[in-house]
């Protein structure tokens, strides 16, 4: 390529005294050195292209080979783009509400935030898990849904203080060497941003979908699109946004505040073409029974927040439906 690009630059070096040049298409360009400039940059381009395809090729003979999780039919990531937008608490009361709106199904969590697992508190959920006869971890089980968790291997109040690969591993471990039974959904809950367990997951197991959790807020927005681009990026079908925090209601006078904004995610669904799975309020039970271990899917079945939480896992059995077919 160098050699060729040389020449061509010596031949139009050599003409570029005449009044006019002809390249391939047949336009014809100015005298002197301005057709070496465009010349110049036109080869760049076809370079930086050819390039671009070459290192696209190399990338994709690079990529693991996605390997189902054995047992589970479907697996549906839950994800933010920052923390504190109640990602966790979504992610558990999903899970409960495919469950409660159709007890037939089973269906499975995992935690996936190695340095913060929050699903064993959610869940109410202590101890060690057993291993059967194939030295597969047992998951621990409570409101008819197993579950896995770092959280489990580790002392409550130890950090995790762990380097790259070290969380690889755990991941590998926590997807692999589980026995979770026979699973129509399992919904694993990620750690906020868009890391290497996002990329590792994506890469490493077929993924159904993958759910966007954000408040209102704008800049809860911006990294709830960074994390919704990165998904479509790996080939994970984005299943739509949910609004979390949409409104607060006053328990005294009913009065309805928009702490965050106003549908914020709404509109960032429709502008990256995705559905709005639904709004789940800011609400005070919510807080309370998830603190307790009681999620308010199960502890306040009748409550308009639960059924907002059925709501939304109802729209993701829906698109998950919708993308299969």
């Amino acid at each position: 390529m160098a050699l060729f690009t040389y020449c061509r630059l010596s031949h139009l070096l050599r003409i570029s005294g005449n009044k006019v040049s002809v390249i391939r298409t047949g336009t014809e360009i100015k005298p002197g050195p301005s057709c070496c400039v465009q010349f110049i940059r036109c080869q760049r381009s076809m370079d930086s292209k050819a390039l671009q395809e070459r290192q696209k090729q190399q990338m994709a003979k690079g990529l693991p080979r996605q390997k189902p999780i054995t047992g589970v039919k479907q697996v549906i990531v839950v994800a933010s783009g920052k923390g504190g937008v109640g990602k966790s608490t979504t992610a558990v009361n999903l899970a409960l509400g495919i469950l409660a709106n159709d007890p037939l199904k089973s269906v499975g969590l995992l935690d996936a935030d190695v340095y913060g697992p929050s699903i064993p508190k959610l869940m109410n959920l202590k101890g060690n898990p057993e291993l059967n006869d194939d030295n597969l971890m047992i998951p621990l089980i409570n409101y008819g849904v197993p579950c896995m968790s770092m959280g489990f291997l580790v002392d409550d109040v130890a950090p995790i203080v762990w380097r790259g690969l070290m969380v690889m591993s755990a991941i590998e471990k926590l997807l692999r060497q589980v026995d979770w039974g026979s699973l129509d959904y399992l919904v694993v809950d990620m750690p906020p941003g868009t890391g290497d367990v996002q990329l590792s997951i994506s890469q490493n197991i077929p993924v159904a979908g993958a759910v966007i959790v954000s408040t209102p807020q704008d800049i809860a927005l911006l990294d709830a699109r960074r994390g919704a681009e990165m998904f479509k990026k790996v080939n994970v079908p984005v299943l739509g946004l949910v609004q979390n925090m949409s409104v607060f209601q006053c328990p005294n006078c009913n009065h309805q505040t928009h702490i965050f904004g106003s549908d914020g995610a709404r509109q960032l669904a429709d502008t990256l073409g995705v559905k709005l799975l639904g709004d789940v309020p800011l609400h005070l039970n919510i807080r309370e029974m998830s603190d307790r271990g009681k999620p308010v899917v199960v502890s306040s079945p009748d409550s308009p927040e639960a059924e907002a939480y059925r709501k939304v896992a109802s729209a993701v059995v829906q698109r998950l439906e919708e993308v299969n077919t």
